[in-house]
């Protein structure tokens, strides 16, 4: 790497260094100041949002640190011997930021965005961009299996245009469904199963019986009563996995009352971020419609975590904990000890929710199968991801056999695809025109549902 990239890598971990709640004010602080909303008004809406998302990263924490355990102890219990260890997503994050790709990314996508806004090409102004770590993954893998930089960026570039057209596409349904008005979410490890959810959803509409089972938050607290609030729910399913993780009395009812605090608080939180980014997306959509009649169409793109409170996201999560590492146990091409990301299956499954407008059952029945298309490509990039760790000097886990891999962000399919795609194999080149008209059908199939009542078509 030469002096420029050292420097403008330098200069990124600087400003990422200084980590999403604070970077994320400072974004949209000059984003008012672009949109001329006056001072005191712009620091009072950053601040507050600000602070909710210190809410919301701590509750969601408490979600990690509690599950994590539990779900590192049924690993143990099931007595899996695999050799390639799953680091999870906070340290893939890291190499990845510490790699030749990253430190170009980031402006990169801003001029992406920049432009695709311009040309209406886009409604999302992401202004996380801490996350943009999720494009700078895609570019990694296929710098290192290709060797080539260029094709790297020319791979991160069309998946940040990909994300953004999903976040445009599920934007309605995420203020419908998870009462997040004027918000998207481009996170890329949430953001590619939402047209899977969609899919899966029209396909379960055609199955008779399964087609009339509905469960979620609403039909179960109507059902159940106090048993069926978020809080009661979050209790009773903490208890279980306490149960299957084998704990002792105390640890299975604190991990239930754990669960059922996040399940309580997390909502609070976002309703704190909301109360500072409402006023600042009021006074842009205010300055578009001024300055330029009929743009005030936008959506400020966010991390999927403030819809992680979401009660039908955390119950198919928690649900699904036990069920991933059953499959890990079963199937015969998998070698991945899921370890690292399995208290971040509410991520991955956040989208599949929306898709299925909440119906937990549902959802559970998309998310099966993505698991287990997860933990085989998390298996076959297994040698890239260890590459990339060896060459940033990551400590690797105590125990591991020296390969690590990351069960949900290393096996996403889109990112595969693309790594695939670019290293020039027939049957992922084959796919581009196929699930391009998948892809088309759904969305046709689906826009009626997916818009909102008086949402411009």
């Amino acid at each position: 790497m030469d002096n420029f990239g050292k420097t403008l890598l330098d200069v990124v971990q600087f400003i990422l260094g200084m980590g999403p709640t604070v970077m994320l004010p400072l974004v949209l602080f000059v984003l008012a100041m672009f949109f001329r909303i006056p001072i005191p008004k712009a620091l009072r809406a950053s601040f507050t949002v600000g602070i909710g998302f210190v809410g919301i990263y701590a509750i969601f924490g408490i979600l990690t640190s509690s599950v994590g355990p539990a779900a590192q102890a049924m690993v143990v219990n099931s007595g899996i011997n695999l050799p390639i260890t799953d680091l999870g997503w906070p340290p893939l994050a890291a190499i990845t930021w510490g790699g030749p790709i990253a430190a170009f990314v980031i402006p990169l996508t801003i001029i992406i965005n920049i432009i695709m806004v311009a040309c209406r090409l886009t409604r999302t102004v992401d202004v996380d961009m801490w996350n943009y770590w999720h494009f700078a993954l895609a570019g990694t893998l296929v710098y290192y299996s290709t060797g080539s930089f260029v094709f790297g960026m020319i791979a991160a570039a069309i998946t940040a245009v990909v994300i953004f057209k999903i976040a445009d596409w599920s934007a309605p349904m995420v203020a419908k469904y998870f009462d997040l008005e004027g918000i998207s979410l481009p996170t890329l490890s949430s953001a590619v199963f939402f047209p899977i959810g969609l899919l899966g959803n029209m396909i379960l509409d055609r199955i008779p019986i399964i087609n009339k089972i509905t469960i979620d938050p609403a039909t179960v607290q109507k059902r159940f009563g106090i048993f069926g609030e978020p809080m009661m729910v979050g209790i009773i399913l903490g208890v279980m996995v306490g149960i299957i993780a084998q704990y002792d009395l105390k640890g299975i009812l604190t991990l239930g009352i754990n669960i059922g605090a996040v399940m309580f608080i997390l909502p609070r939180m976002v309703r704190i971020l909301m109360e500072g980014l409402l006023p600042l997306s009021d006074a842009i959509k205010k300055f578009l419609q001024k300055k330029y009649p009929g743009r005030s169409d936008l959506y400020i793109g966010l991390d999927i975590a403030v819809a992680i409170g979401n009660p039908a996201i955390i119950s198919t999560a928690l649900v699904l904990t036990p069920i991933a590492v059953a499959l890990a146990f079963v199937l015969p091409d998998n070698n991945v000890l899921p370890l690292g990301d399995l208290a971040n299956l509410a991520v991955f499954a956040s989208m599949i929710v929306l898709a299925t407008k909440g119906n937990v059952f549902r959802a559970l029945i998309i998310a099966i199968p993505c698991v287990i298309m997860d933990l085989l490509i998390a298996t076959n990039i297994a040698t890239f991801v260890t590459r990339m760790a060896v060459d940033v000097n990551f400590q690797m886990p105590e125990g591991s056999s020296g390969m690590v891999s990351s069960f949900l962000d290393g096996g996403n399919p889109y990112r595969y695809w693309v790594m695939e795609i670019f290293n020039g194999n027939m049957y992922a080149l084959i796919l581009i025109p196929i699930i391009a008209a998948i892809l088309y059908f759904v969305w046709k199939s689906t826009k009626s549902t997916v818009y909102c009542e008086g949402e411009e078509k």
